[in-house]
């Protein structure tokens, strides 16, 4: 799940050098949390953040897979 966060946000940003995701474990699943470069949080959570809200769609459905919980920040 890790990867798929971070291969759909190297392919959004213009710094894909600048991500970088961190996995927190929690008693009901996993936090994932999304770093970027301070100019591409804008393309990152989109429009009303529906960028944002597309990424954690499917983090969802990958999560839903694999039978555990995930939850996507953006830091």
């Amino acid at each position: 799940m890790k990867e798929l966060v971070e291969y759909i946000a190297r392919a959004i940003v213009d710094n894909p050098d600048e991500v970088r995701i961190t996995e927190e474990p929690t008693d009901d699943g996993v936090v994932l949390k999304l770093e970027v470069a301070q100019e591409d949080k804008g393309k990152v959570i989109g429009k009303q953040g529906q960028t944002a809200k597309a990424i954690r769609t499917l983090l969802r459905i990958a999560a839903v897979q694999r039978n555990v919980r995930a939850s996507l920040e953006i830091v």
